[in-house]
């Protein structure tokens, strides 16, 4: 189940921060309020996945796929531009990630 809010956590997350980008800097009502809202649903389920797993695991999943997942968001949603050394440290990360959770007896599974 740790995993489930774990990800429910992630997906909160990115929607909270693509609700930040269209907010336009808090001047948008409804955008501002998502932000508020998915943030919060974002850190409620993070703290349930905290109870089985350790901080820096949860923590680690969590920023990592955001930043991967948001990166992707801004280009399609966003137009936003990746070159190679950013699509590079992106798959760093997914690499680092597949590491903790197919090597580590940190993460519990």
């Amino acid at each position: 189940m740790h995993y489930l809010w774990l990800v429910i956590a992630i997906v909160t997350e990115t929607m909270g921060t693509t609700a930040l980008q269209a907010s336009q800097q808090f001047s948008r009502l409804w955008p501002s309020v998502a932000v508020i809202v998915f943030y919060g649903a974002s850190f409620y389920f993070m703290a349930l996945a905290l109870k089985e797993m350790p901080v820096g695991i949860v923590y680690a999943i969590w920023s990592g796929l955001g930043i991967v997942l948001i990166a992707a968001i801004g280009y399609v949603l966003f137009g936003q531009k990746l070159d190679l050394p950013a699509v590079a440290g992106l798959g760093l990360i997914i690499a680092g990630i597949l590491v903790i959770h197919l090597f580590s007896n940190s993460a519990q599974h």
